[in-house]
C-alpha cells in the first residue's frame, strides 16, 4: 500500500509541476488526505465495519481511485486552454471539481463510520475539504456548481442501490471510479437532452452517453423486476427479451433521435459502411471476435470431467489481451471514429450478455455461466463477472476521453499524441508481457507482492518497443523529443501494475493517459 501510494504521489506531483495552478494544489491536498483516509477504509474492511460488502483480497484503493477523475480534469483543462477552446476548458474544470467532491464524500463517509472517531484524520480531511471548496467557490459559476452537486446526488443514490444489489463486486476505490463515471455520464445526458440546441455535438458522443445510461437503466429495471419473479423460467426469459426490445426501440432509440436529429439505425448503418476501409476493418474485427469465441470453446473442451475445478492459466487469459491489441491498433491507425463507435457497441453487447448470464436467461444464460466459469480469477468474487468488461473499458476509455475538440489536427503535440494508445500500451502490451514473463521466468519478487522484477522490466521494455512501432506505422504521431517523459510515464505505470491490488485493466490506462496528456 505504501509503495502504491508513493507511485500515485509521484504522478500527482508530476502533473502539479507541469500545471502549477490552484487546481493542481487542490489535487495535492486531496492526495494527502486520501492517503490517511485510505487506512481507515482498510481497517473498516478488515473488521467488517463497512456499510456494504466490498471485494475481498484487496485494499480499499481509495488514493489511486480518488486521483483519477480530478487529474483527468486538470490535464484536460490545460490542453484545452492551450488550444484556446474555452468551452472544453470549463468542462475540464467541472470534471476536476466533480472528481474532488466525490472523493471527499467517500473520505467523509469512512471517517464518519470509524469508531472511535479519528481526530487527526478528521482535521486533515476538513482542511483539504475547505481548500477544495474555497477554490471551487472562486472558480466555478453558479450553473457549474449546480452541475457538480447534481453528479454528487446521482452518485450517492446510485451507490446505495448498486452496492446493495451487487455485493463483493467492487472495492471502495473501484466503486468511486465506476459509479462516479456512470453518474457523470448520466448527468451529461440529462443536461444535453434538456438543452438540445445548446448541446450540439458529434453524434458519436451522444451515442456513447445513451448506450451507457441505457444498459445501466436496463440492468436496474430487471434487477428490481426479478426480485418478484424467477428469472430462470421460459416465461421470464421471453419477458426479458420482449422488454429489452421495448425499452430499446421505445425509449433509447427515440432518446437518441432527439439528440442527433436523425434515425439512429440509419445513421449507424451509414456510418459503419461509409468507406471501404471501414468495411475491411469490420470484416477483420469479425474474424478476431470469432477467434476469441473459438478460444473460449476450445479451452472448455479441454476441461475434462475429472477436473471441474480447473481454471484457465494466466497465459491462457492473456490470449484475449493479444486479440484486443490486434483489434485496437488498426482502428487507432486507420479510423478512430469507427473504433469509438465499435467499442461502444461492444460494451453494450458485453453488459447485455452479462445480464443474460447473471439472470440465467434462457436459452443462453446457463451456457454462458458454464463457459465463462473457466476464466474466473480472484477478482470475480461477486455475482457479476466484470474482468472482460474492465478490459474493454481500459482499452476504450483513452479513445473515448481523448479531447478531440482541443486537438487541432486530430492529435495532441508531443507525448499527448500517444494518448489514444494508452490502453494498448498499459494493458495490451505492458500488463500482458509482465504477466506472461513474470509467471514463466520471474524469480525476483517485488517486496510484499507476487509480481516479479523481471516481469516489470520486460513490460517497460515491451512498451518502449511498442512506442517505436507506433512511430513507424502511425504517421500522425510526432513525439517532439519528449522521450524522457514517455519513459518515466511508462515506468511509473508499470511499477503501479506491480503493486496495486485494484483492477489494473481499468486503473493503468487512465494513469498513463493522465501522464501523457500532462
Amino acid at each position: 500500500v505504501l509503495v502504491e501510494s508513493l507511485l500515485v504521489f509521484a504522478v500527482v506531483l508530476s502533473v502539479h509541476a507541469v500545471v502549477w495552478d490552484r487546481f493542481s494544489w487542490c489535487a495535492v491536498a486531496l492526495a494527502v488526505q486520501a492517503f490517511y483516509v485510505q487506512f481507515k477504509w482498510d481497517r473498516l474492511l478488515q473488521l467488517g465495519g463497512a456499510v456494504f460488502q466490498f471485494r475481498g483480497a484487496a485494499n480499499s484503493g481509495l488514493l489511486p481511485a480518488s486521483m483519477v477523475i480530478p487529474l483527468l480534469g486538470v490535464v484536460m483543462k490545460e490542453r484545452c486552454r492551450a488550444a484556446g477552446i474555452v468551452y472544453f476548458e470549463r468542462f475540464g474544470v467541472v470534471v476536476a471539481s466533480t472528481g474532488m467532491l466525490l472523493a471527499l464524500f467517500l473520505s467523509v463517509l469512512a471517517v464518519g463510520i470509524t469508531k472511535p472517531v479519528p481526530t487527526n484524520t478528521c482535521i486533515l480531511t476538513g482542511v483539504a475539504g475547505s481548500v477544495i471548496i474555497y477554490t471551487m467557490k472562486h472558480s466555478l459559476t453558479v450553473s457549474e456548481v449546480i452541475e457538480v452537486l447534481e453528479v454528487l446526488l446521482i452518485f450517492v443514490y446510485l451507490s446505495m442501490i448498486l452496492l446493495y444489489l451487487l455485493p463483493r463486486c467492487f472495492t471502495p476505490g473501484e466503486a468511486l471510479l465506476v459509479l462516479g463515471g456512470v453518474s457523470f455520464v448520466l448527468n451529461q445526458l440529462i443536461k444535453r437532452s434538456l438543452n438540445v440546441i445548446e448541446g450540439r455535438g458529434d453524434p458519436i458522443d451522444f451515442f456513447l452517453l445513451v448506450a451507457v445510461v441505457g444498459v445501466v437503466l436496463l440492468g436496474l429495471f430487471f434487477t428490481v423486476l426479478f426480485i418478484f419473479m424467477d428469472s430462470g423460467t421460459w416465461i421470464s426469459s421471453m419477458f426479458f427479451h420482449m422488454m429489452t426490445a421495448v425499452l430499446g426501440l421505445g425509449v433509447i432509440m427515440p432518446w437518441l433521435y432527439r439528440l442527433i436529429r436523425r434515425n439512429p439505425l440509419f445513421w449507424l448503418l451509414q456510418f459503419l459502411f461509409q468507406t471501404q476501409t471501414r468495411l475491411y476493418l469490420l470484416v477483420y474485427w469479425t474474424f478476431l471476435a470469432a477467434s476469441a469465441c473459438a478460444v473460449v470453446f476450445y479451452q472448455n473442451a479441454k476441461r475434462s470431467s475429472e477436473s471441474k475445478k480447473h481454471q484457465a492459466s494466466t497465459i491462457t487469459r492473456k490470449y484475449f489481451h493479444f486479440i484486443v491489441v490486434a483489434t485496437y491498433v488498426p482502428g487507432l491507425i486507420y479510423d478512430r471514429q469507427l473504433l469509438y463507435v465499435a467499442a461502444v457497441l461492444c460494451l453494450a453487447v458485453f453488459i447485455f450478455l452479462e445480464y443474460v448470464r447473471y439472470f440465467r436467461i434462457k436459452p443462453f444464460g446457463q451456457t454462458l455461466r458454464h463457459l465463462l466459469s473457466l476464466f474466473l480469477d480472484e477478482r470475480d468474487s461477486g455475482p457479476l463477472i466484470l474482468t472482460h468488461i474492465y478490459l474493454l473499458l481500459g482499452m476504450s476509455l483513452p479513445v473515448w476521453l481523448f479531447p478531440r475538440s482541443c486537438a487541432p489536427k486530430g492529435t495532441l503535440p508531443g507525448a499527448g499524441a500517444l494518448v489514444p494508445y494508452s490502453g494498448v500500451l498499459a494493458v495490451g502490451v505492458g500488463d500482458t508481457i509482465a504477466s506472461v514473463f513474470g509467471s514463466t521466468m520471474g524469480e525476483i519478487k517485488w517486496p510484499g507482492t507476487k509480481k516479479t522484477f523481471e516481469g516489470t522490466m520486460t513490460a517497460i521494455f515491451a512498451q518502449i518497443i511498442a512506442v517505436a512501432l507506433i512511430l513507424i506505422f502511425d504517421s500522425s504521431v510526432n513525439l517532439n523529443s519528449s522521450y524522457a517523459w514517455i519513459l518515466a510515464s511508462v515506468s511509473l505505470v508499470s511499477l503501479l501494475e506491480a503493486y496495486t491490488t485494484q483492477i489494473d485493466n481499468l486503473l493503468l490506462p487512465l494513469y498513463l493517459q493522465i501522464m501523457l496528456m500532462a
